[in-house]
């Protein structure tokens, strides 16, 4: 019945509604406000959803292992950080950024949105705040406004990160039902040929709205960052800003369309880097504009600087260019060379798990891939540029044993977001006939949203990425849920899945998972909330003008499609 959907839904948004009081609004740190909304969760389902005790310490055993996870990589990017200072290699690179730009906006664009876009494309999985977040603090950035800025970067590219995981995994999996594939073979459509079209329509979207995300990137840096503290400083780069929006997001829109969804954000990436780098060198759209920089360093606020300082110590020795980007261009090549399908590398290494099956008896199985996760690659990465760089027993060791502390404070918090996300998801194993908690909440959306859903459903791609922290999650929790909409209210099945995967995109930049790992690679931890309280602002631009393109796309230009 209505009302008693209508209270399921409330009830399935309690665990969204007290992570976001305890984080945004009464300001308690991840490691405090994570488990208490843990066990609120907890309590949902087991008291409302009524799953099994067993099945919830089953769920909360696959969170702690997913936790590990990341917490491998997050370990990997913080030693690869403290490697490049102790060995000298993150002042020759900042060195280097002072010479092709020493505006900080500039360095902001090529860094974060252009190298964290290819970053992206190759792995995925947050790992370009893992690269570009530690990159930045190591040119001079604030430990806060590095990540904030690869936050917001993580929307455009993340649809097709991991060489195209959450389209190739999440929406195939997802939709790989008898109902979808009678549906799209009556309309003459191969399987696999609809899965391709999900990408060109989540492209389509994702091009006209992140355009913009370097501008926006930019406002908030010297918003909240800067000395006047103005959007107009920021604003005063448009021309770059729109170059460098446009060098990524129309090769990535071309490469959707031309060569499928494996390769979008890598190859728009990469190719927009070359062109944004050799742009900046030329001053390309920056004649007349005044070069913009932080304050000085003892006029920081308090809150701007994390536990690492990010100061860079000079060399020992004369050190390359070359020579300092070396781990980068190492791990760039690493992250592709273990990540294309045609290579075996990817099969080798991901073919090495440890993990549980059946946890606890409950059909729940988690398994982790040590080999083939990022945090291996920075690792070795790591253990190379000590050897590259001549590094001494000493520096090694003050680089591990810095690392090493620095983990200790977002596992904690860790731990608990992702236990809390698999209580939430895996809930559809339970004695009540309910559908899993996200489920329920979507479609009492659904039902209230009627014909106008269009607007809505990158907002519930976006939900479910904050809640599991990941596009391809999202994407496996509401592709089919999302197609069954479509059905019903006689809309472009591929415009409402395109949403969908813009949204779950989108949501990245507020998602617990990614606040909590990014913050830790720079020494930044208890600032969770703060870094949502800003980042929800282009989150929610982003998915509302999808949004209203949605509408467009269902009830006009592409009204007919299937």
């Amino acid at each position: 019945m209505p009302e008693v959907s209508a209270l399921y839904a409330f009830i399935a948004l309690l665990p969204i509604v007290a992570v976001m009081f305890f984080l945004v609004v009464l300001r308690w740190p991840a490691t405090r406000a994570m488990p208490v909304a843990y066990v609120m969760t907890a309590c949902s389902a087991l008291f409302f959803w009524k799953v099994s005790t067993v099945h919830v310490l089953a769920a909360s055993i696959r969170g702690a292992l997913i936790a590990i996870s990341l917490l491998w990589i997050i370990f990997g990017a913080i030693l690869l950080l403290q490697t490049l200072s102790e060995s000298g290699a993150a002042a020759a690179i900042r060195q280097g950024f002072m010479n092709v730009s020493r505006d900080r906006r500039v360095q902001l664009i090529i860094v974060a949105w252009m190298f964290g876009a290819f970053i992206e494309g190759a792995s995925g999985f947050g790992t370009p705040a893992a690269v570009a977040g530690p990159l930045l603090l190591a040119l001079g950035f604030p430990a806060l406004a590095a990540v904030m800025c690869t936050l917001i970067i993580q929307s455009t590219p993340v649809t097709f990160g991991a060489v195209g995981t959450p389209i190739l995994v999440g929406m195939a999996e997802s939709l790989n039902v008898a109902t979808v594939e009678t549906a799209i073979a009556e309309a003459g459509i191969p399987y696999a040929e609809f899965i391709y079209q999900i990408g060109v329509f989540a492209a389509i979207p994702h091009a006209i709205v992140g355009t913009l995300i370097p501008l926006i990137i930019c406002g908030m840096l010297t918003r909240f960052f800067g000395a006047n503290r103005s959007f107009r400083d920021g604003l005063g780069i448009w021309k770059f800003a729109l170059f460098a929006g446009l060098s990524f997001t129309v090769p990535y829109l071309l490469v959707a369309i031309f060569l499928g969804p494996e390769f979008p954000s890598l190859l728009g990436g990469l190719l927009g880097l070359a062109i944004v780098v050799m742009a900046a060198r030329r001053r390309l759209f920056l004649s007349g504009v005044e070069s913009w920089d932080f304050p000085p360093r003892e006029r920081w606020q308090p809150d701007w600087i994390g536990t690492f300082s990010g100061e860079a110590k000079v060399a020992s020795k004369p050190m390359t260019l070359g020579m300092a980007w070396l781990p980068y261009v190492l791990i760039a090549a690493l992250l592709v060379l273990t990540r294309l399908p045609a290579l075996p590398l990817k099969a080798w290494l991901a073919s090495v798990q440890i993990g549980w099956d059946n946890i606890l008896g409950t059909g729940l199985s988690q398994g982790i891939q040590p080999l083939y996760l990022p945090g291996t690659i920075f690792l070795v990465v790591s253990l190379a540029t000590a050897l590259l760089h001549g590094m001494s027993g000493s520096q090694v060791r003050n680089a591990w044993s810095a690392s090493a502390r620095m983990l200790a404070g977002p596992a904690l918090a860790l731990l608990f977001a992702v236990a809390l996300v698999r209580v939430f998801i895996d809930s559809d194993a339970n004695a009540s006939g309910l559908q899993s908690m996200p489920l329920e909440l979507a479609g009492f959306a659904a039902s209230v949203a009627g014909a106008t859903w269009p607007f809505f459903a990158a907002m519930i791609g976006a939900l479910g990425a904050f809640v599991a922290g990941s596009n391809t999650v999202s994407d496996l929790m509401f592709s089919l849920f999302q197609y069954g909409v479509a059905d019903r209210i006689n809309v472009s099945h591929l415009v409402i899945l395109g949403l969908q995967a813009l949204g779950g995109a989108a949501g990245n930049m507020i998602t617990v998972h990614n606040v909590v790992a990014a913050s830790a690679t720079v020494g930044l931890v208890g600032r969770e909330g703060l870094l949502i309280r800003r980042t929800i602002y282009p989150m929610l631009y982003y998915v509302i003008a999808a949004g209203l393109l949605g509408l467009l796309f269902s009830y006009g230009i592409f009204a007919d499609r299937f």
